[in-house]
């Protein structure tokens, strides 16, 4: 599954910089105007809170074909082996592209229609391999012509292609969130210390790219067309507290 990361919009940076208190009393248990509460579990001291996120896409990783095919005999031996030479021949070339039996499904219904029997089969092709897929289909069409139909594919995800897209959009956005609150304490000559608080607070999926506008019918799709339409985008903001360690100051030793 390739992923690839956008242009965040500007992250908002919040920052305070409070002296512990005296005594144990007086600023304990103050807010900042504009700042998020403070939860009982972040000690009160020298803090940076930054709110920041993250936007990244996954494409496509499988993609199903259907080909649907089919014969009407006066005699059901004939339907059936018309249909059954055919239907051996697009497994056959599947298996030399290297497509495993459980990633391929055939599905046959045979009945008598007016004077006639009719056999009519449908194969479902499971590709993780996109260009393959492509080879096996141009394949077919020259081989079988009009007496198979071929269906546009089907792009998907996997739920594992989409969990790990989840995980990586929301790393992402910690990993951006540390990294704005490491400039502002360097713009103060200060050090980020540990992190007391990361809170995912936003977590958006959507297909296809907001505001786009298909150019053409599902059918008429080139194969790019329809795996960006497939491609599932997901954004993450993340509010996170970090400590603020001064610099240490040299000591000066004695000889």
């Amino acid at each position: 599954m390739s992923l690839s990361v956008l242009p965040l919009s500007p992250a908002r940076v919040f920052a305070e910089l409070v002296a512990p208190p005296l005594g144990g009393r007086g600023q304990e248990n103050e807010l900042v105007p504009g700042l998020p509460s403070r939860s009982a579990s972040v000690p009160l001291g020298r803090e940076i809170h930054v709110s920041g996120g993250a936007e990244m896409s996954a494409a496509p990783d499988r993609a199903r074909v259907s080909i649907q095919l089919g014969s009407k005999k006066g005699e059901a031996g004939e339907a059936q082996r018309s249909v059954s030479r055919r239907l051996e021949y697009i497994l056959q070339s599947a298996r030399q592209h290297g497509v495993q039996e459980e990633n391929m499904t055939v599905t046959k219904d045979f009945n008598r229609v007016d004077n006639a029997y009719q056999m009519e089969a449908e194969v479902c092709i499971t590709f993780r391999d996109f260009e393959k897929m492509q080879n096996v289909c141009n394949l077919l069409v020259e081989k079988l012509d009009s007496s198979v139909i071929i269906k546009p594919p089907h792009f998907y995800h996997t739920a594992e292609a989409v969990d790990t897209l989840r995980r990586q959009v929301c790393l992402a956005a910690v990993g951006n969130t540390q990294r704005k609150a490491q400039e502002v304490c360097r713009l103060f000559g200060q050090f980020l210390g540990k992190p007391l608080l990361i809170r995912e607070e936003e977590m958006k999926e959507w297909e296809g790219q907001i505001g786009s506008h298909p150019s053409s019918s599902s059918d008429t799709q080139t194969m790019q067309q329809r795996i960006q339409s497939a491609t599932i985008y997901a954004s993450s903001r993340v509010f996170a507290v970090f400590e603020i360690k001064g610099r240490e100051k040299r000591k000066n030793k004695l000889i």
